[in-house]
């Protein structure tokens, strides 16, 4: 017997197609704009938010005050607020856990023209913006604090910091906060590194590590209008870039009368040496090349040895690499020739033979390394001699910052603070 397809069955699959067709069509109306709220056009939020002070009115804001937006709607919360500067410069700012409000953690230069984008979302998770520009109002005459960087456009050893001088003291901690903050330093490739004060006028950065070889590192001051104190504002200042060559270092072992030359960490040269005899002991620790001078006359009188006394020398040297302000050198010494490799009989320079040092200056240049060990005498100070940065341990070295280490972020990063998802 044939069995055969019964209307209702037949009727039965036609609505299940129909359903299915139904079912799509839903599927795509749901997925349009009109029906998701997150791919709309964000609504203008102006009547949901207001802003601190004069600033919605157009007028002047006061840069010694913060910068406050509230969410007026119980109903909506603000979900990000950006702040930034005509020169690109980002306000830092913290958002309440609930979206109600944001102030700016961060000073706003006097003198400014600032935009203010700020995002919200309505009750039903509709995103809201308003986008707001307003300047800063000229405080009364103050000094403005002028930021010098070092060494110089050029290119350097990997053990080079960098510097930053002030033209006026700042001694509060909170005020050097502020100032540092503003000091940004950037390297390619990307290395963390920190700002130590050396005194109320003077900074140094450098890395954990050495820079990397073949780096480019630049250093600018967003500090120009910040209120540092109220007789004191921050000024414009002249960015810097350098960049570091070969990793070089030169590492002498007062005690086996030997100083060798890595390149990029291979060993290229091993040559004897003589250093520092007893009571004229060479320091220990890590120096950086400071200058290179092909001819120097070297005195005893200007390190406090008697002219005339059994110590006393006055000789022209040659292929001096200086590595203390004080005048501790690498460099030709003939007259010592004899006791290079076997014995130490300087007044505290490293001294080898015309030969090695000429091929000793021709291979290092300024901010190279000169690591001196296994000397009886004292490790280098790390300031005020030239650049001992490298004998303070990491630790040490952070201490010395006035922003807290590790906890710091980025302005840009902060301006863009949200709340944390519950």
């Amino acid at each position: 017997m044939r069995r055969t397809e019964s209307p209702r069955g037949a009727g039965a699959g036609r609505s299940r197609v129909a359903g299915c067709t139904l079912l799509v069509t839903a599927l795509v109306a749901g997925c349009s704009s009109d029906g998701d709220p997150l791919s709309a056009e964000p609504y203008d939020a102006a009547d949901r938010i207001s802003f601190s002070g004069s600033v919605e009115a157009g007028g002047k804001a006061d840069p010694d005050k913060p910068l406050e937006v509230v969410a007026e709607d119980s109903d909506g919360r603000i979900t990000d607020v950006t702040v930034v500067d005509a020169s690109g410069r980002h306000v830092a700012g913290e958002l309440a856990a609930d979206g109600s409000r944001w102030h700016s953690t961060s000073p706003l230069a006097a003198g400014a023209r600032y935009t203010v984008r700020v995002s919200t979302e309505d009750e039903d998770g509709a995103p809201g913006r308003k986008v707001l520009a307003f300047t800063t109002g000229r405080p009364p005459a103050t000094r403005r604090l002028a930021v010098t960087f070092g060494p110089g456009a050029g290119t350097y050893g990997v053990g080079q910091p960098l510097t930053a001088e002030l033209d006026a003291p700042v001694e509060d901690r909170a005020q050097r906060a502020v100032v540092e903050r503003a000091l940004q330093v950037e390297s390619t490739p990307a290395v963390s590194g920190a700002w130590h004060w050396v005194d109320d006028k003077k900074l140094h950065y450098r890395p954990q590590d050495y820079w990397p070889a073949h780096a480019t590192v630049s250093v600018r001051s967003t500090l120009e209008g910040i209120r540092i104190n109220d007789r004191l504002r921050g000024g414009r200042s002249e960015p810097l870039t350098i960049r570091t060559g070969d990793r070089v270092i030169a590492v002498t072992d007062a005690a086996a009368h030997r100083l060798t030359v890595y390149k990029n960490d291979e060993e290229i040269r091993q040559i004897p040496v003589t250093t520092g005899k007893p009571g004229f002991e060479t320091r220990n620790g890590v120096k950086v090349v400071l200058a290179k001078e092909r001819l120097v006359r070297m005195r005893s009188t200007t390190v406090g040895i008697a002219e005339g006394s059994a110590e006393s020398y006055d000789l022209d040297v040659h292929f001096a690499t200086r590595v203390t302000w004080s005048g501790e050198y690498v460099h030709a010494a003939p007259w010592s020739v004899g006791s290079q490799g076997y014995d130490n009989v300087s007044h505290g320079c490293v001294g080898m033979s015309t030969d090695n040092a000429e091929w000793f200056f021709d291979t290092v240049r300024e901010g190279d390394i000169v690591k001196v060990e296994h000397s009886t005498g004292d490790t280098m100070e790390p300031f005020g001699n030239g650049y001992g940065d490298w004998n303070l341990d990491w630790t040490k070295w952070q201490a010395g910052s006035a922003l807290t280490a590790g906890t710091a972020q980025s302005p840009a990063e902060q301006a863009r603070l949200r709340p944390q998802t519950v």
